[in-house]
């Protein structure tokens, strides 16, 4: 009967009802982390354009057995109402690994009752090795989640290569969209100050801080001038420890995580950004560095390669490898001048190929590709 009204309705509503896309994102734009970052841009600047994209929580601030179960409830009931309401309504679903998959397995299903088109965006720094961890039946339940979809959104060609072999997602349906970030504007400089490093992201293990810390408490970089900041949720206070037992503590400042304004005015007061991630998709905070000209030293993980070009647009440094990370710092920080090239070269990189206007360019293609599509009917894919 619940299929029945749900045709009926589909067939009174008009098919233009107010916004055409709905997002899903863990903890919405502002505790969604790096994902919810990027929605954020994405609603900012289809909002400036006179568009509407909607977003919808599928899990709360953090995961919850009291109110997360709620939330995602309340996403399916959404999507319902849409299938009414709004029946060419997009529905995008943006995806990683652990807990998110077990939510989007249970939200794309509803999709697939409900006879709506759905886009999976796949944001992961190593969906191959959590697919692997999975038992035989939920691994068939994951392919034909992502096999079902209308289109799925990949960050560079790892994850493309991920969801066409293991997954075995038709390659037509696979298109590789990387992350961007609005444009800060031209970047000032600042003559005669102390060189100020950022790292932007979760402090953990995954994201370098340990060896980060290690790094900036090295002997090559007691002896210079500089000051950073390690802007980031997480085990805040343990990391403090680390960094005041390393002697640490009137050079180093962890303020927590920062919303997307303060983030933004944190990387126009700095000079280098520096994320020594063990795993990535494809990190905003490197996008984010590029786009303000900062110095970017990183790590040859996930899409990174296809983004940075070493000694051109960022500096690279082996995972794990403190004291190639301190001896990078200590050249960008006693050398204005590789800081002035990489910031040029790393802008330029950024304006040509990172800016919203490109990716919002890029998800209009998407969305109109997928409205081309035969409409489902419930039930059926």
């Amino acid at each position: 009967m619940l299929m029945d009204a749900l045709t009926d309705g589909s067939r009174l509503a008009t098919r233009n009802a107010g916004a055409t896309v709905r997002h899903y994102v863990p903890g919405g734009c502002e505790n969604g982390g790096g994902i919810g970052r990027l929605v954020g841009y994405i609603s900012n600047t289809a909002k400036a354009a006179g568009e509407t994209h909607l977003v919808t929580d599928t899990r709360g601030p953090r995961w919850s057995l009291a109110t997360s179960p709620v939330r995602l409830l309340g996403a399916v009931l959404m999507m319902a109402k849409d299938r009414i309401m709004a029946p060419a309504r997009i529905h995008h679903i943006h995806v990683a690994g652990r807990g998110s998959t077990t939510r989007k397995l249970i939200l794309t299903e509803a999709a697939h009752l409900l006879g709506c088109s759905y886009i999976l965006h796949l944001h992961d720094y190593d969906y191959a090795s959590d697919f692997a961890a999975r038992s035989p039946r939920r691994q068939t339940l994951i392919r034909r989640m992502f096999q079902h979809a209308d289109q799925v959104v990949a960050l560079g060609q790892r994850d493309r290569m991920t969801l066409q072999t293991l997954l075995g997602v038709d390659e037509r349906r696979i298109v590789v969209i990387r992350n961007c970030v609005p444009d800060p504007g031209a970047r000032i400089v600042h003559i005669g100050e102390v060189p100020l490093i950022v790292f932007l992201g979760r402090l953990s293990e995954r994201k370098g801080v340990p060896e980060l810390l290690r790094a900036l408490g090295h002997p090559v970089m007691k002896e210079l001038g500089w000051r950073a900041v390690l802007a980031g949720d997480g085990p805040v206070e343990d990391y403090q420890r680390q960094a005041a037992a390393l002697g640490l503590s009137d050079l180093v400042k962890m303020p927590g995580w920062l919303g997307a304004d303060e983030a933004q005015a944190l990387c126009a007061q700095a000079d280098i950004l520096v994320l020594p991630s063990h795993a990535e998709g494809l990190a905003m905070a490197v996008v984010e560095g590029l786009a303000h000209g900062l110095a970017v030293v990183t790590t040859r993980v996930g899409a990174h390669e296809e983004v940075i070009s070493d000694g051109e647009t960022g500096v690279f440094v082996p995972v794990g490898d403190s004291d190639a990370l301190a001896a990078a710092l200590a050249k960008l920080v006693t050398d204005p001048g590789t800081r002035k090239h990489l910031s040029a070269k790393g802008r330029a990189h950024y304006l040509a190929h990172f800016s919203m206007t490109a990716y919002m360019r890029s998800l209009g293609e998407l969305y109109e590709a997928v409205s081309a599509q035969p409409q489902t009917v419930a039930g059926e894919r």
